[in-house]
C-alpha cells in the first residue's frame, strides 16, 4: 500500500491540475486544498474504532444496484457468513428479492447527481466530478465503522479515490473489484484520444494503486493489471448463483402464461383449441390431469440479454436472422428472439430497427423482466446468443455465465478472452460476424425440436461439466482475504 500521506498529497495535487484544466481560476482551483486539510481535522476528531466493526462490511457501486448483480453476489456471501452488509448505489432497477429480505443486508441509497447545466462541456463534466464526490464521501464518513470497503470499477470516477480517501481516514481495508477499464468505456463513444478518455485512464492507473486488495473477473485481466499498472490481483471468476438453473416445466409454462398476458409471441396460434387444455406457444397444461408438456411444433426460444449499449452490437444479430429466415423461407419452422432490453442509450434506435424488419415466421420480442423471472425465463430457453464484445478484451459476459448456470448453449461473438469462458464445439459457438452466426443457427436449430444434434450435445456437456457455483467460488477466493483482516 502506498504511503497514506504521499498519496493524499498527490490527491491534492491531482484536484488542484484538474481545476486548472477545467477553467477555474488558481483561487478556486486551491479549494480542494483546504478541503482536504477540513477533512484531516475533522478525522484527527473521529471516534475510535466500534468493537463489532470487524463484522461490518461495506459494498459499494456507484450505479444501479439493481444492474450490479455480481455486487449483489458479493453482499450476498458476506451475509451468509455472518458479516452485516451496507450495500451503497443508486436505486433504479428493483434489487434481487433476496437482497430486499436479507436482514443483514442495509442498502443505502444515494442520488445519480448531473452536474451543472450551463459553461462548457469540461466544466460540466467536472462539477459532476465534483458533486459525486462530496456526496459519496459524505456517505461513507457517515455510516457506522466498517472493517472493509468492497467498491466495484467500473465505474470508478470518482469512486476509487473518494472510497480509497475515507477508508484510510476511518482505518478501513480497500478492495477493488476489477470488472473491467472504465477508461476503455468511454472510449468507444469518445475515442481512445479524447483528453476525457486520457485522464481517465491516468486517474484509474493511479488511484487504482492505493487499494489493498483487488479481485478481478479473468486471468487474462490480472495479467494485464500486473504487468502494466503494477497491481496484483485475486481473479474471481463469475458463477451462477444457484437461482440460475434448468427450469422445469411447470414452471415454464406459468412464466409462458403471464407473459403471454403481455407479449403476443407467447401466446398459441389462434387456430389452435384443445379441450381441456391450458395452452402457450411454447407448452400444454392439461386442467384435468394437472401434467405439462411441451407443444409438438413449438418454435425454439432464442435468448439475447442485452442492455443496448455501445459494446454489443445487436444489428449482427438482425443480420444473422435475416440470412436464417431466407434460408427457411418455405418451412413453417418458428424462431422467437427474446432479448431483455435494459434502459440503454441505444434502445430506440434498435427498436426502430427491429420493427423495421418483416420475418413471417420469426417473432422478435422485446420484454422487461423483474429479476426474479429473469433465471427461469434463461432456463426455458433452448439457445443464448452473446453479442458482448469487451471494450478492454480482458471481461467475460455475464450474461453467458447465467447461461451457462441454465445449461443453455450459447453462441457468443469473440473477442480477446472469450475462451476462458465458452469452449468452442463443447458449450457453444464463437462466431465473428454476422454471416457465420447466421451458419451457425441453421446448424445448431436444422433438427429442432430434436436433442440429437450439437445443440443436444452441448446441453448436454453444460449438465455433466460439474460446473462450480458462485458460493464455492467465493468462499475459495475472496472469504480468506475478508477473514485476514476481520478476525
Amino acid at each position: 500500500m502506498a504511503d497514506a500521506n504521499a498519496a493524499v498529497a498527490v490527491v491534492t495535487v491531482s484536484l488542484v491540475l484538474l481545476g486548472l484544466l477545467s477553467g477555474l481560476s488558481l483561487s478556486w482551483a486551491l479549494l480542494p486544498v483546504a478541503v482536504v486539510v477540513l477533512i484531516f481535522v475533522l478525522a484527527s476528531g473521529l471516534k475510535g474504532r466500534d468493537e463489532l466493526a470487524h463484522l461490518n462490511v461495506c459494498v459499494l457501486v456507484l450505479g444501479d444496484i439493481g444492474r450490479s448483480p455480481r455486487m449483489q453476489y458479493h453482499a450476498l456471501s458476506l451475509s451468509r457468513h455472518g458479516y452485516n452488509v451496507t450495500l451503497i448505489g443508486f436505486l433504479g432497477t428493483k434489487p434481487h428479492q433476496d437482497i430486499i429480505e436479507d436482514d443483514r443486508i442495509d442498502i443505502l441509497p444515494i442520488s445519480e447527481l448531473k452536474g451543472l447545466t450551463v459553461g462548457p462541456r469540461i466544466f460540466r463534466y467536472a462539477s459532476k466530478v465534483i458533486f459525486q464526490s462530496f456526496q459519496l464521501f459524505y456517505v461513507l464518513m457517515k455510516i457506522e465503522d466498517q472493517s472493509y470497503i468492497l467498491m466495484q470499477n467500473p465505474p470508478g470516477l470518482p469512486a476509487i479515490a473518494v472510497a480509497w480517501a475515507a477508508s484510510r481516514f476511518r482505518g478501513n481495508q480497500f478492495i477493488i473489484d476489477w470488472h473491467n477499464y472504465g477508461y476503455t468505456i468511454m472510449a468507444l463513444t469518445h475515442g481512445e484520444n479524447h483528453f476525457i478518455v486520457k485522464l481517465a485512464k491516468w486517474y484509474e492507473k493511479l488511484f487504482g494503486r492505493f487499494s489493498d486488495n483487488n479481485l478481478c473477473v479473468t486471468n487474462a485481466m490480472r495479467e494485464d493489471l500486473r504487468k502494466n499498472w503494477n497491481i496484483e490481483a485475486t481473479t474471481l471468476y463469475d458463477k451462477p448463483p444457484p437461482i440460475f438453473r434448468e427450469t422445469p416445466l411447470k414452471l415454464q409454462h406459468e412464466l409462458f402464461i403471464r407473459m403471454g398476458s403481455t407479449y403476443l409471441p407467447f401466446r398459441p396460434s389462434p387456430d389452435v383449441t384443445k379441450e381441456y387444455m391450458e395452452l402457450t406457444a411454447f407448452t400444454e397444461h392439461n386442467t384435468q390431469t394437472g401434467a405439462v408438456t411441451r407443444s409438438a411444433g413449438r418454435p425454439a426460444l432464442l435468448i439475447s440479454s442485452t442492455s443496448w449499449t455501445e459494446d454489443e452490437d445487436f444489428s449482427v444479430l438482425l443480420r444473422a436472422l435475416e440470412g436464417y429466415y431466407y434460408y427457411y423461407y418455405f418451412s413453417p419452422y418458428t424462431l422467437l428472439c427474446g432479448p431483455m432490453p435494459l434502459f440503454g442509450p441505444q434502445k430506440e434506435y434498435y427498436k426502430k430497427l427491429i420493427d423495421s424488419k418483416e420475418f413471417h415466421h420469426i417473432k422478435i420480442c422485446t420484454p422487461w423482466l423483474e429479476a426474479e423471472d429473469y433465471p427461469v425465463l434463461l432456463g426455458s430457453a433452448d439457445l443464448g446468443v452473446c453479442l458482448h464484445k469487451s471494450s478492454s478484451g480482458l471481461d467475460l459476459p455475464m450474461k453467458v455465465v447465467d447461461m451457462f448456470g441454465c445449461c443453455l448453449p450459447v453462441c457468443a461473438i469473440h473477442f480477446q478472452c472469450l475462451h476462458e469462458l465458452v469452449k468452442h464445439e463443447e458449450n457453444g459457438l464463437i462466431f465473428n460476424d454476422s454471416k457465420e452466426l447466421s451458419e451457425q443457427l441453421k446448424l445448431l436449430l436444422s433438427d429442432f425440436p430434436s436433442d440429437q444434434g450439437k445443440l443436444g450435445i452441448f446441453r448436454k456437456n453444460l449438465r455433466e461439466s460439474g460446473q462450480q457455483r458462485w458460493d464455492e467460488n467465493w468462499d475459495h477466493n475472496v472469504l480468506p482475504l475478508i477473514k485476514e483482516h476481520c478476525d
